[in-house]
């Protein structure tokens, strides 16, 4: 299973949302990216800011997440292919390059100057190591699950427990659910889980080391 989920991975990666092929000649500005971000730091600026919809769950940490996961994350948005109202709305209003400064920005905004890479990750309980290498997380998101195998994967060690859960739980969508997410390899993972067993996983993950970070707006523009 995990030697499939592997290969999967990295077909995945050879096909994941892409931009137009313009997009792919533009290049990310961090600064230009923080003069951008008045209608994220709303949610993601503040610490522990709580979502509504589809249920209640603490915004994800985006400060330190791969500029390429987020600028592809925003295009799914966009496109469709994740179903959120309000992040449909604002990745709507985002052009090509727009998407790309405020991934450069918020990967940037997170990181530490010479702190060291993240080691393997601890055990947890027995139940979630059954369940983490059932799911075989570490074959895209890497043994400290902080290190994935493109960075077009997400960063989910240390990411809120509950907005893990919830985020899981969409992949299980029907396609005319307003909150899924469109992902065949993570589509194919989820199914074999209950929510009581993604709420396991989902706990572990969460109480991980991590990069991941919420960066206070440090005053109003």
């Amino acid at each position: 299973m995990n030697k499939l989920l592997l290969s999967l991975c990295t077909i995945l990666v050879a096909s994941v949302t892409s931009f137009s092929a313009q997009a792919e000649e533009l290049k990310g500005d961090a600064k230009a990216g923080e003069k951008k971000n008045a209608m994220c730091i709303g949610c993601h600026g503040i610490v522990g800011y709580p979502a509504s919809f589809p249920e209640v769950y603490k915004v994800p940490k985006i400060s330190g997440q791969s500029a390429k996961y987020i600028s592809q994350a925003l295009a799914a948005y966009k496109k469709g292919e994740r179903k959120h109202p309000s992040m449909r709305g604002i990745a709507d209003s985002l052009t090509d390059q727009d998407m790309l400064d405020l991934a450069a920005y918020y990967e940037a905004s997170g990181k530490v100057e010479g702190a060291a890479e993240l080691p393997k990750a601890a055990d947890g309980s027995a139940k979630a190591m059954e369940l983490i290498a059932k799911g075989a997380c570490a074959s895209c998101h890497g043994d400290s699950f902080s290190k994935p195998i493109d960075p077009s994967y997400p960063k989910i060690a240390g990411q809120h427990s509950d907005y893990l859960f919830v985020a899981l739980k969409s992949y299980k969508a029907d396609a005319a659910y307003k909150s899924g997410r469109n992902n065949a390899i993570m589509g194919g993972v989820v199914q074999q889980f209950s929510n009581a067993e993604l709420k396991v996983m989902a706990n572990y993950l969460g109480g991980l080391p991590t990069e991941l970070k919420v960066v206070p707006q440090g005053r109003f523009r």
